[in-house]
């Protein structure tokens, strides 16, 4: 249950090119396959997918993921043009780590921020900074609930997915992004950032957790998948949107007092929404 905000990091580096696996790590990779999740227990993960993380927020309130400072740092464009308030989204919003510090700078916005779990819903809005006039909470399957339903259509400059889309299985990748496509406005920004296909998480897996292609199980029940800059641009391509950005992002995460060191591997990336020949 990484982020990256959570890491001291002697250095970062951004690139496009391929993964390339020494054959220690493939070897890793093979003997994950040993042992596959069952499919009977990855429809009950599936299944109780809300339970878990509600389980996960319950357990760590506030105090598991630290405020993510460093978003206007990587995503320059949350920072634009001050003297017009933006919409944004936030999917995952979790107990506020971005939005509360994006408020705390003074950046001009109203949030729309939505979670799987109510009790991270709860936890937000416990926040003594919540402010209904500038966030509106609510909780979503974004799955399975339209997004449109409680945010007006096309409406949205920018939606942030930070560490959400790897906690949904591959198969519901496409309908998540086609949910998010319908609030944005034309021009309208996706930033993301997430787990990148062998990270030192992936690595680290055992045999009997895997249950698809970079798609795992944590002990808690929760899940991750891995990707790589390929899939995410044919996965946004696919549903309207066009590239401005996409790369792999290397950091080193360090704690000197254990005496830690290993390489971390994230994804990062901006789509703009375009018009679609079947939009109304």
């Amino acid at each position: 249950m990484d982020d990256c905000s959570n890491n001291n990091s002697k250095y970062q580096e951004e690139t496009t090119d391929p993964v390339r696996l020494s054959e220690y790590d493939q070897a890793i990779l093979d003997k994950q396959n040993s042992r596959m999740v069952s499919s009977f227990r990855a429809q009950e993960i599936e299944k109780n997918s809300k339970k878990h993380w509600d389980i996960f927020y319950k357990n760590n309130g506030n105090r598991f993921f630290k405020d993510r400072h460093w978003t206007t740092r990587e995503f320059s464009e949350l920072l634009g043009d001050d003297v017009h308030q933006k919409h944004i989204l936030e999917i995952g919003c979790g107990v506020g780590n971005l939005i509360y510090p994006l408020l705390a700078d003074g950046l001009n916005a109203k949030f729309y921020a939505c979670d799987f779990s109510p009790r991270a819903i709860e936890c937000l809005k416990s926040n003594p900074s919540y402010d209904p006039s500038f966030i509106n909470a609510f909780t979503c399957d974004i799955v399975t609930d339209e997004l449109i339903t409680k945010i007006p259509k096309n409406s949205l400059d920018m939606v942030t997915a930070i560490f959400v889309l790897s906690a949904i299985h591959p198969d519901n990748h496409q309908t998540v992004i086609s949910n998010i496509y319908k609030v944005l406005k034309y021009g309208g920004l996706l930033l993301f950032r997430d787990y990148g296909i062998y990270d030192m998480a992936q690595l680290r897996f055992k045999p009997g957790h895997k249950i698809a292609e970079n798609f795992y199980m944590r002990q808690d029940g929760t899940r991750s998948y891995f990707f790589s800059i390929e899939y995410f641009k044919s996965l946004m391509e696919t549903n309207g949107f066009v590239e401005c950005s996409n790369k792999y992002v290397c950091k080193r995460t360090v704690n000197i007092k254990e005496d830690i060191d290993v390489p971390r591997r994230f994804i990062q990336a901006t789509f703009s929404k375009r018009r679609l020949s079947t939009d109304v």
